[in-house]
């Protein structure tokens, strides 16, 4: 990205990496759930990057394209129904609480999408958790649908074929199980992701969801089906990995990605929500600096100031 006619966006190479990551799964959404999911990322967007630029501005900083990345996760993880203003809300309270009132770009403790996310899911819960639409070939034939956790819930059976190849009811982004699976190989190969982090998230969450359901606790969802519903995917791939808001050791990495495993499987298992990963996500993100301060790790290297556009945190930190 570069300077356009009022904004200069600061060159981050691993924001872009993780835009392109994510691009494959804006386009399916766009050929599930019609043209309508590029209006609603043209306001999300627009809305992201003005209110960055108005922070930024009063301290003579370029805005960073890792904004780009937070837009396209809040974007995806929004139902596809969702009211436009609603969806401009959540972007401009994530962006500007969960990012820029701690000072900007790698300050931040909290992954700011999940904060615009979780703001709109609690302020306006109705928008957020009914209309889910089935897929249809660019959203024509447009149905309501449960999703697959509801339909689980009410002991039915789910496809899954539907599940691994995205064509059921969900989030804009969480449904594509196949192209969130080679991001992963993408974001891990090219070094973008930590896999410590997913392996832990993801790895924690499903042994947890086993035992739940070997040993018959009420509530507790079938494995199979329940590790490829939801968005539990699309949280360990691009949220658990986020850099910024993940701690920087090894050993903090497996501890903090068990602790949103854990997290999620238990709220998503037994409290009223139906999906517990944007408030695992935050539990994570509370604990990752205290993860770094008390744990010690000797293999880990040195973290060594370098330019801010060199990578996603500005830190150079063991891959």
């Amino acid at each position: 990205m570069g300077p356009t006619n009022f904004v200069k966006f600061q060159k981050q190479p691993m924001m872009l990496k993780m835009l392109y990551a994510l691009t494959p799964i804006l386009l399916f959404s766009i050929f599930a759930y019609g043209l309508r999911v590029i209006w609603l990322g043209f306001w999300v967007f627009l809305t992201a990057i003005l209110v960055e630029y108005l922070f930024e501005k009063r301290k003579n900083k370029p805005v960073s394209q890792a904004v780009l990345v937070t837009a396209m996760l809040f974007l995806l993880s929004l139902p596809p129904s969702v009211p436009f203003w609603v969806a401009v809300i959540g972007i401009a309270f994530g962006i500007a609480f969960g990012k820029e009132v701690y000072g900007g770009f790698g300050r931040n403790v909290f992954n700011p999408a999940i904060v615009g996310r979780l703001f709109i899911y609690i302020t306006f819960p109705l928008y957020m958790t009914n209309g889910w639409f089935r897929p249809s070939l660019f959203g024509l034939d447009v149905t309501t649908s449960a999703t697959p956790l509801r339909i689980l819930r009410n002991g039915e059976g789910v496809n899954m074929w539907n599940l691994l190849l995205g064509w059921r009811a969900g989030s804009l982004g969480e449904a594509p199980v196949f192209l969130i699976l080679l991001a992963a190989i993408y974001l891990i190969w090219t070094k973008t992701a930590n896999w410590r982090l997913m392996v832990s998230t993801y790895g924690s969450a499903v042994l947890l969801t086993f035992l739940l359901d070997v040993f018959n606790v009420a509530k507790a969802l079938p494995i199979l089906p329940a590790i490829v519903s939801g968005s539990l995917l699309f949280v360990t791939v691009f949220m658990a990995t986020e850099p910024i808001t993940a701690p920087k050791k090894i050993k903090s990495m497996w501890i903090y990605g068990i602790i949103i495993g854990v997290s999620g499987v238990i709220i998503r298992t037994f409290s009223l929500f139906s999906e517990g990963w944007s408030f695992a996500i935050l539990i994570g993100n509370m604990f990752a600096p205290l993860l770094d301060e008390i744990i010690k790790d000797k293999k880990t290297k040195k973290v060594t100031k370098t330019t801010a556009g060199n990578d996603a945190s500005g830190k150079k930190v063991e891959a």
